[in-house]
Order: structure tokens, then sequence, then C-alpha cells
């Protein structure tokens, strides 16, 4: 059994998007409707998800919940278990297929719409029997796939220079589907069909950079809705074989430079520099990005911000949601020292910030800003203002304005906004805000704070 080297490996495939490609037409890049943040509610229980949709995500705004893998897996107290699928049966720790079908249910009720992160370029390294009864070895699950489903190569990938090598070899010793086969094909669209009959609205396909984009390409052509959202795991890696770009065709692909660099930027650079962040830093047409400030396998790599960061971790996530390129994830994850470590209390969340969960969806700062990008949709940036060095100020045409001061002491000044006169809520911290007959605001800001205003929000 794989464990450190598993870990890390599954973290590059959990943090690869890719998008797949899909028949000409069908493709949906970007979340389709009005509300495009989702909320990654990384090992929560099916059941504590639902209730978190009704009681939270509905109400502040946010578009998808994305679930962990539901699919049944091998057993193991270690989160990375939940990418081992041994089974298509909805069987895994975070719940059964009625706890499953409540909580989509229960989601869309509360106007959230459900996205499943979906295993399927691989089943597990070992043999046993998973956690809904079924046993299994290495290349031989009973009922699903034997031997002949797997890749030939029956090597860890070790070459990310040679397609043929990312892309048919063994992801971390993981039993690799050949997903050129008509019967692997039709049965990952199986299991996909299934999640959709349960009302799922859309899919994270996990290492899709592991699988050729034209594989994943014929299978969603299979779906009972081609046309569900994607959002795929492709890792982009200078001068390597697969590139993101070849997964666009078919909706969104995760954009991790945007989450590498907004760490590089927030600790080490000046927040000036991100005044044509996106396209202009050659990252994915924003209407086929997937970004976040982290994930749950980059923030246990080290490659981006977490938590552990403070107030620099929230000021990235309020820049992301006050940014119009790509679409959001928050990432929304559990203390841990021991990056293997599984989810507190199996994936039970009793309450927000007890047992050891972050719920960083839920952080005031974080949260009172999806309400934001919604009421600034589609408007374009306006009004930019830097000190050359780490505080900016930018609006969202006439529908909002926000300013960040990173720097390590308090900041007054009056900034030019294209705002409607009037008085206005600072999301931030719940304090009223003026706008004069001239657009203008004026405001202090402490260190590492920011400010927010947006025509939703009048009064606090």
């Amino acid at each position: 059994m794989i464990k450190r080297s598993l870990a890390a490996a599954l973290a590059l495939v959990a943090g690869a998007a890719a998008v797949v490609a899909a028949p000409q037409g069908t493709a949906q890049a970007s979340p389709p409707g009005t509300k495009d943040v989702t909320a990654v509610l990384f090992e929560w229980k099916f059941a504590s998800v639902a209730k978190e949709c009704t009681n939270r995500l509905g109400p502040a705004g946010y578009g998808y919940v994305q679930v962990s893998p539901p699919a049944e897996h091998i057993q193991g107290a270690q989160w990375w278990t939940s990418y081992q699928p041994v089974s298509y049966k909805i069987a895994g720790r975070l719940g059964d297929r009625t706890a499953f079908k409540n909580m989509v249910d229960t989601c869309h009720a509360a106007g959230v719409k459900v996205v499943a992160d979906t295993v399927v370029n691989h089943m597990s390294a070992g043999s046993g029997t998973g956690t809904g009864g079924s046993s299994y070895t290495k290349y031989n699950y009973p009922g699903l796939y034997s031997s002949y489903d797997f890749d030939n190569c029956t090597s860890r990938i070790s070459n990310y220079q040679d397609r043929a090598n990312v892309q048919n070899c063994e992801l971390v010793g993981l039993a690799d589907l050949d997903t050129g086969e008509e019967y692997v094909r039709r049965t990952i669209a199986g299991y996909m069909n299934d999640l959709l009959s349960l009302g799922v609205d859309g899919f994270r396909v996990d290492a899709a950079k592991h699988m050729p984009a034209a594989d994943l390409a014929n299978i969603r052509s299979r779906l009972t809705n081609p046309s569900a959202y994607w959002k795929q795991e492709v890792i982009h890696g200078a001068g390597e074989a697969v590139q993101p770009t070849e997964y666009t065709g078919n909706g969104d692909v995760q954009e991790f430079r945007y989450a590498y660099d907004l760490k590089r930027v927030f600790t080490n650079e000046n927040l000036a520099y991100l005044k044509n962040y996106g396209e202009g830093w050659g990252y994915l047409n924003s209407s086929s990005a997937g970004v976040f400030v982290d994930n749950h396998d980059t923030e246990r790599n080290g490659s981006t911000l977490t938590y552990k960061d403070n107030a620099a971790y929230t000021l990235a996530n309020v820049f992301m949601l006050a940014w119009p390129y790509g679409a959001p994830d928050i990432n929304s994850g559990y203390e841990f020292s021991d990056t293997d470590a599984g989810p507190p209390n199996g994936g039970t969340v009793n309450a927000c910030w007890q047992d050891g969960w972050k719920c960083q969806h839920a952080w005031p700062e974080i949260q009172s800003m999806v309400a934001f990008r919604n009421a600034t949709r589609g408007q374009a940036v306006t009004d930019w203002w830097d000190n050359g060095g780490d505080a900016i100020a930018f609006g969202r045409g006439n529908k909002g304005f926000v300013a960040v001061n990173h720097e390590s002491s308090s900041l007054t000044r009056t900034y030019q906004t294209s705002l409607p006169a009037g008085t206005y809520c600072n999301v931030q911290n719940n304090t009223t805000v003026t706008v004069n007959g001239s657009g203008q605001l004026t405001a202090t800001l402490g260190a590492h704070t920011a400010l927010a205003v947006h025509s939703g929000r009048t009064s606090c």
C-alpha cells in the first residue's frame, strides 16, 4: 500500500483540472447560471452538506457545492482513500445512496447546484474489501472491471515529457483504466449517468490530465445530459507533453497557475502586480478557467496559500471573489498537521469551527464576497489604484468597489469610484461607508484588511 508518495500523487491528481472535450456546441464553459461561486466541502458527509446548503450556502449566494467522491473506495482513515474507488456504488465513508440523493434534493431546494468529484482515471492500488463490502484486487473488480480493462503499462508515471507515459501508465501505483476501450467508456459513462439520475448538476473530473481529451469527449457524448458542467483537473507544467488547453473545448479547466502565483504575490511580491491578473499573465481564457486560492492537494503540498497563512489567505480569497476572472472555488476543509489525516468525526460536521473543521467558506470576510460577486457580475474593472506596493483598490463598474491593504500599517485615503452617491455597507466589517456626489469615498483600512461595498448592500 502506498502512503506518503500516494498522498502526494493524489494531491497532484486532485489539483489538476482539465476540461473534457465534448461534441461541438455542447461545451459548458464556466458554471451555468447567474451564480458561479462553488463551495468545495472537502470530505464532508452528505448529511452535513445538506444542512449547510440550507443554513448557509443558499442564503449566502453560493451557486454550487462540490462534494468529495461518492463511489465505494478502499477502507482506511486517510483522506486519499476516497480517491481509490473499488466500485461505482455510492457507498463511501461520506454516505450511502439515500444520503446522497437527499443531499442533492436538499441543496437544490436551497438554490444550490451540486458538483460531484468524480474519479474515473483509475481504480485502487491494493486489494481487500471496500467501504461498501465489495471484494477486490488490483486489476480485478468483480462485476465491473477485469485485467483486460486496464492499460498495458503497469509501471508508475515517471516522465511528464512523454504523453504516453502520462496517460497510459499508473499514477502513484493506481490501476490505470484504458479509457480508449469501448467497455470502459460505456461503464464510466454509466456511473456518471447514475449520478445525473440522482440530480447532480456537474462533475469535477479528477486526474483528467492522465486521460486523453478525446477519450473524455467520447465519454461525455454518452451522458444523458452531455452539456452538464465539467471542471477538469489538468495541472499546468511548463514544457510538459499534456497541456490544459487541450481540454478547454469541453468546459472548464482548473487553472493551477492562478493559485501558485497568488501565493507568490501575496507573500513575496506586490499586490500592485495584479492589475492585469488572469489572461494578461498568460492563463487560460477566463470563460474556460476554474480558479481557487487553494484546494485539498495544494494546501497539503505547500504550493499555495492555506488557512495557516491567516490574513494573507483571507485577502487572497477576497481578491479572487472580487476580480472578474474564471469561476472561483472556495476550499473548505479541516485542520491538519499530518497531511494524510482524514476528516474529523469521519466527515460529520456538527458545527463550523468545532472539532477541527475550518469552514473557510463561512469566514465572514470570504462569505460576504459571494454576494459581492453576484451583484457585480458582468461589470468590468474600473478605477484601479495602487501604491506600487501592497495596497490596491478597484471598482466593478457602478456596482461595487474593493480596497485591499496588505501593508503592515493602516492606510487612510480617498478613493475614486464609479458608484452612485449614497450610503453603503462595508461587508468586510459591517460598517457604513458614504460615497459623495463625485463618486468618492474616504476610508481607513487597518493593516491586512479590506473594504468591499456593492449595490446589493446599502445598509449594515
